[in-house]
């Protein structure tokens, strides 16, 4: 926004000169077509496509075999999409899928785009089709343990309207270049300035395990932040999770984290 916090991270598929397709947090479409909508220049028309699209994400190191088994193309690069077509629909028009690669596991993975009348027969065929691979439906409460292990800032959690794209750790994303954005100004001041906290990652020293919310301190007295993830890794064995941690923290430094009365150390 305006003061730079984040509103949204999201990815924009450019089909060509006349036509992008915006995919927001699913919780947050929303706010973000409110804002696209009141500030579309002529001209320009923003459409809330929020109840026609599934996206269903086939994630993992057989991915590609479990999408090349129902007829889908694999191999482009991360951060691109192929458009395809699998089969007919029960209305007898050719199923359109726009294949995405992309994830939010850390691991190798696409995203698929489907009209919400299709995903229910893709989803089986996609289950057929990775049987053989060891497939398992997986909710976002499994998704996001991977994604915490990556150090993957989560909306409404790592970044919010509170948070800057620097201090997240999400410079990668921001259009430097262009002339003008939200909150242009302000998130060049704070590159500029360097930011004053930082999104990190804390690994538990013990067996403890953070969960939002949780207060994280440099000693017994000296408070630094709150967690804003955490939760147990299953790769590691051990309680992760992720904080703003003020600048001056160095990297390496050993913190606590108040687990219900307990100061743990990470």
């Amino acid at each position: 926004d305006d003061s730079g916090g984040i509103v949204d991270d999201l990815i924009a598929y450019w089909h060509d000169d006349e036509h992008v397709l915006l995919i927001p947090n699913a919780a947050n479409t929303a706010e973000v077509v409110r804002r696209l909508q009141e500030a579309a220049p002529e001209g320009v028309k923003v459409v809330d496509h929020h109840e026609d699209y599934a996206v269903l994400a086939v994630q993992g190191t057989r991915s590609d075999e479990v999408l090349q088994k129902v007829g889908l193309p694999t191999g482009h690069e991360y951060m691109s999409f192929v458009e395809a077509e699998l089969g007919a629909s029960s209305d007898g028009s050719e199923l359109g899928v726009v294949v995405c690669r992309t994830g939010y596991t850390g691991e190798r993975g696409y995203e698929l785009v489907v009209a919400n009348s299709a995903a229910g027969q893709l989803w089986d065929d996609l289950m057929a089709a990775g049987e053989e691979h060891g497939i398992a439906a997986c909710g976002l409460g499994a998704r996001d343990t991977l994604r915490t292990e990556m150090g993957y800032p989560l909306h409404g959690q790592d970044i919010s309207l509170d948070t800057n794209p620097v201090e997240a750790g999400l410079s990668w994303a921001v259009g430097w270049k262009k002339d003008t954005f939200w909150g242009r100004d302000a998130v060049i001041k704070v590159k500029e300035e360097g930011p004053k906290r930082r999104l990190r990652g804390l690994l538990a020293v013990d067996r403890g395990i953070p969960r939002p919310g949780m207060g994280v301190t440099l000693t017994q007295d000296v408070p630094l932040a709150d967690i804003t993830s955490g939760t147990f890794s299953p790769t590691l064995r051990k309680g992760i999770g992720l904080a703003l941690i003020p600048t001056m923290v160095a990297e390496d430094a050993q913190v606590g984290v108040d687990i219900r009365g307990r100061r743990e150390i990470f």
